[in-house]
């Protein structure tokens, strides 16, 4: 798991390619990129025992789940993806690999020694925007960077430590900045955000066995047109009030 907060308190053929061509990124070394994850996996331990609740896992995510993570995303043309609390990197690594020339990753990170990581380790790609803050400024920082909307938005942070306020503000922001048709993708230790989301037209989950701790991976779909307005938003529409349901797999 890589879930350091960014709130105050990853089909897997489609590579990255243009035409025949595969796009490499700096990272594309792979000895030098060891080392350098090494080093960082040892930041994210140390801030983990310093913030706990900020740093919600003691180790990064595995191989496995950072690849499964990333066969949600498409990457056969230009994307614009966010990443909420990337930690330590291991999962916007992954996508910068993947990712095409002139896609776009923007990685919020709350930590302030792992933002400054991460700045050092994504120097030399143009691609990746590090912002050392909170995830609801991402509004902003599209509209700032001339960005309509995002493709993805890729999170680890412990949604469930957040109060219902800031939670259910954090979803509209994320639903808000998404595409038709975008997705939100989440990997928790537990599914109960499922039940907070109503807001997107269609979620799926899997629960993945081969990291430590296993993780729920979920995609939520935002709607492909105002027409298929559901969750908060059709609430809003009717005038009724906000409802949560239960989740049997929470």
């Amino acid at each position: 798991m890589n879930c350091s907060s960014s709130v105050s308190t990853e089909p897997r053929d489609g590579g990255s390619r243009l035409g025949e061509s595969i796009v490499t990124s700096p990272l594309d070394n792979s000895e030098a990129r060891d080392d350098y994850a090494h080093l960082v996996s040892a930041l994210f331990f140390k801030r983990f025992l310093q913030r706990p609740f900020q740093i919600a896992s003691i180790v990064p995510s595995s191989k496995a789940l950072v690849e499964r993570v990333a066969s949600k995303m498409d990457f056969s043309q230009p994307r614009v993806i966010a990443e909420y609390g990337p930690g330590e990197g291991v999962h916007s690594r992954e996508i910068a690999r993947r990712m095409s020339s002139d896609s776009h990753l923007l990685l919020f990170e709350l930590d302030p020694a792992l933002s400054r990581a991460l700045e050092r380790q994504f120097a030399g790609d143009r691609r990746v925007h590090v912002v050392h803050g909170d995830a609801a400024r991402l509004p902003q920082e599209l509209e700032r960077r001339g960005f309509a909307s995002c493709d993805y938005i890729l999170s680890g942070i412990p949604f469930s430590i957040l109060k219902i306020d800031k939670k259910r503000a954090l979803l509209q922001k994320t639903h808000d900045a998404l595409a038709p048709g975008g997705s939100f993708i989440i990997y928790q230790v537990t599914n109960e955000l499922k039940q907070h989301a109503t807001l997107f037209e269609h979620a799926e989950s899997e629960y993945f066995l081969q990291n430590i701790p296993p993780m729920f991976i979920t995609v939520f779909q935002k709607a492909q047109s105002a027409q298929s307005l559901n969750g908060w938003e059709y609430r809003a529409a009717q005038r009724t009030p906000i409802g949560v349901g239960a989740d049997s797999s929470a």
